[in-house]
């Protein structure tokens, strides 16, 4: 999708981001999927629960932004 992170950008800030990981029986789902998401509600002001669906829930991309920035 357009504004998404490119190869070249993902392969800069992936070893500074924490390690993917799950919970209980639940896998752990993509940093630059989750990434690419907040980028996208940063990049067009929209509510977290209007993010588009291709990056995943909103809750759990909301979840792991609160993690990072704090």
């Amino acid at each position: 999708m357009r504004g998404d992170l490119t190869d070249a950008e993902w392969q800069i800030i992936e070893g500074l981001l924490p390690s993917e990981r799950g919970r209980g029986a639940r896998p752990a789902k993509s940093n630059r999927l989750f990434l690419n998401g907040m980028l996208y509600v940063l990049r067009t002001g929209c509510p977290w629960r209007d993010m588009h669906e291709r990056y995943g829930k909103w809750n759990s991309v909301y979840v792991r932004f609160r993690r990072w920035a704090g």
